[in-house]
């Protein structure tokens, strides 16, 4: 394992004014600290949040308790590992499909079941659902592709593995 790191993604507090709140107006600056220090090199420790409790001057409770609220209100998506595929001996890829609007739903439910899709998401374009997608090899991938236009029926699924990696790290100063 390279690193843990932590995905950001859009918002909501303690309570139910989660959703009725810009993310700007749901964390303090002290959040953003919080988030700031766990975006890369996540302590792997016993206790990972005492240690960035102890850094940033704040008890690992309210660590806790900050990481608890800022999951629940969708600002912190995930917390997990970063690894490289290649490294791993995998292969990734950068997929993109023409989804009708009737299909999206079942579409992206059914690529979100294989445990190789790390990222999946809808575009304004005749291609509109991208997702990249790891695995031991292309061939696997390749199965996994017939098999979701299979369940799915869409077939218009474009396979654009990475051939070099430019950019891997991106952390975000809060």
């Amino acid at each position: 394992m390279d690193k843990l790191s932590c995905s950001a993604s859009a918002a909501p507090p303690p309570d139910d004014t989660c959703e009725a709140l810009a993310p700007e107006a749901l964390m303090d600056d002290t959040d953003r600290r919080l988030l700031n220090r766990i975006q890369s090199d996540f302590p792997i420790s016993p206790r990972p949040y005492a240690q960035i409790g102890q850094e940033l001057g704040i008890p690992e409770k309210e660590i806790i308790q900050r990481m608890v609220r800022l999951k629940e209100c969708g600002i912190i998506r995930r917390i997990g590992g970063n690894f490289y595929p290649r490294k791993l001996g995998f292969v990734s890829t950068l997929c993109a499909a023409k989804v009708p609007q009737d299909k999206l739903a079942r579409f992206a439910a059914t690529v979100n079941r294989y445990p190789g899709v790390t990222h999946n998401y809808t575009r304004e374009n005749a291609y509109n659902v991208w997702f990249t997608f790891i695995a031991p090899s292309m061939a696997k991938i390749e199965a996994n592709l017939r098999d979701i236009a299979a369940v799915t029926g869409v077939r218009d699924i474009i396979n654009l593995p990475a051939t070099n990696v430019y950019k891997i790290r991106a952390h975000f100063d809060l």
